[in-house]
């Protein structure tokens, strides 16, 4: 029904624009939970009283996000952003058919490793997932997974430092290939045992596959795992 985007990541395809973007279908019955949803159906006392429900019904939402939201937060992108993000669109779909077949192809690789203890990616058919993937992303599950490295906190910090074609930043989506350690970034502050109920543990090793050559990515998660 509603769907949220961080343009930042795929849209663009480079994550040189910050932006997002909210697309809804209007097919949502805000009605029928009207006091989970109060700003769309009570009075709103700065349009004197006017209720979006009963006025817009299916683009209550949209409305609102415009007539509010825009009004209270300026949520709008800057122009240049959104030249750089529409740019980027042209493209989604010959990219993304390059991110999810390279991402294939490392999640493969990964899952055959000795130092590599699991992988989670549905597009495997190792995966609880993968059925769940094939139905509802037939042509792929994307390129953001994680997996486990066969050590602890220090070997998920000595492998992320030791790839060099792989760039150490925490956003995703990029046209680069992305790698993160988790526990010691951007849940660092966390405890033990709530970064492991984050899915953020000692091991946990996260990548953002771009498209580069997958053998070049292949060749740079080899050499990092070597080091470990």
């Amino acid at each position: 029904d509603i769907v949220v985007h961080s343009t930042t990541k795929f849209l663009s395809g480079h994550g040189n624009s910050l932006g997002g973007c909210v697309v809804d279908l209007g097919t949502f019955d805000f009605a029928k939970v009207p006091e989970k949803y109060p700003s769309l159906t009570t009075p709103e006392p700065a349009y004197h009283g006017l209720v979006f429900w009963e006025t817009f019904g299916p683009l209550a939402l949209t409305v609102n996000l415009h007539a509010v939201g825009l009004r209270d937060l300026g949520p709008s992108m800057a122009p240049m952003n959104v030249f750089l993000t529409i740019c980027g669109v042209e493209t989604l779909g010959v990219r993304m058919d390059r991110h999810v077949e390279n991402a294939r192809r490392v999640a493969e690789y990964l899952e055959n490793h000795p130092k590599v203890s699991w992988v989670s990616y549905a597009g495997l058919g190792s995966s609880h997932f993968h059925h769940r993937a094939k139905e509802y992303m037939p042509k792929g599950p994307g390129s953001v997974f994680t997996f486990g490295l066969n050590g602890g906190f220090e070997e998920g910090v000595r492998f992320v430092e030791s790839c060099q074609l792989l760039s150490h930043l925490a956003n995703i989506g990029d046209t680069r290939s992305l790698v993160l350690h988790p526990g010691s970034t951007t849940h660092r502050q966390l405890s033990d045992e709530a970064r492991v109920a984050a899915g953020a543990g000692d091991e946990v090793i996260r990548l953002s596959v771009g498209l580069e050559s997958v053998n070049d990515i292949v060749k740079d998660l080899s050499q990092a795992l070597a080091k470990i």
